[in-house]
């Protein structure tokens, strides 16, 4: 089942995404596509319905963030073997993690904004980890039943802000915008093997990233049970779990984004996103 947000920004209905490609709304089953209705008896009673049987949206109508109502985004840095030698580090003994403000967050097609006083503006294709039930001290074992799906996400950061600036990684990351998740929530039954999809970006159709989750240093089940030993993962949390190389920062020379470029990346089964850049105002 792919779960999507469909509508204006601040008023997005539930919806979900057929196998010819339309969107069927939800609205008159849940009020939401949020932390309850990810709960695993919700999502078994929404994969029941015949997608025939709900209201087609029209074509065109803009998707927002696949999941609203999340509490915090946690990020997990330098998580593939390739982009933490580009980046000329060592490959962390455990998750490297920060946190972006979910006020970053946005749709996938939204624009981008460049920040005020940006000089070094980056993309980074992840995939995305949705919790779906409360996730304390969990056993690596049994991290699976935690998680209600998956999406993709652009984690968007300034580097400039990130490490020239003092203090840790949340304000490269947080600006406005820096958070554009979607276009669906993929429960795990759609992907297979999350740690066998092909992932990409690329600016202006020139590929950045060519890489596979296959190259992650820590897996799906392993972070989940890593984060609930520090806090709980609340249903409606984002684990975004790192990207390959290929990121502007590790090309020789550094290729950053400015306004007026368009970002497209994508993940096996999860979709694609496009992004505009404009100067933040």
């Amino acid at each position: 089942m792919k779960l999507v947000r469909h509508g204006e920004s601040g008023a997005e209905k539930p919806g979900l995404l057929d196998s010819e490609g339309t969107i069927r709304d939800l609205s008159g089953i849940v009020p939401d596509i949020h932390p309850a209705t990810l709960a695993p008896e919700t999502l078994q009673r929404l994969a029941a319905i015949a997608p025939a049987s709900l209201p087609a949206v029209p074509a065109g109508t803009r998707l927002g963030p696949c999941v609203g109502g999340t509490g915090k985004m946690v990020c997990i840095g330098l998580n593939y073997h390739d982009h933490a030698a580009e980046a000329g580090k060592a490959v962390p003994t455990e998750p490297m993690i920060f946190m972006k403000a979910t006020s970053a967050i946005v749709g996938p097609n939204d624009d981008a904004l460049v920040p005020r006083g940006a000089q070094r503006m980056d993309l980074e294709v992840e995939l995305g980890v949705v919790i779906g039930s409360p996730a304390k001290y969990v056993a690596e074992a049994d991290a699976h039943a935690y998680v209600a799906g998956y999406c993709l996400i652009n984690d968007l950061s300034e580097r400039n802000f990130q490490s020239r600036r003092e203090g840790q990684f949340t304000k490269g990351k947080s600006c406005d915008t820096f958070g554009p998740v979607g276009p669906w929530l993929a429960t795990p039954d759609e992907l297979g093997d999350v740690h066998q999809l092909r992932m990409f970006s690329e600016v202006d159709g020139v590929t950045f990233q060519n890489g596979s989750t296959a190259d992650m240093v820590f897996k799906v089940p392993f972070l989940i049970s890593y984060l609930s030993q520090f806090f709980t993962l609340q249903p409606g949390d984002i684990i975004a779990t790192g990207t390959p190389a290929g990121v502007g920062m590790g090309k020789k020379p550094p290729q950053f984004l400015r306004a007026g470029q368009t970002i497209r990346i994508g993940i096996d089964g999860l979709g694609e996103q496009r992004q505009t850049l404009i100067a933040d105002q």
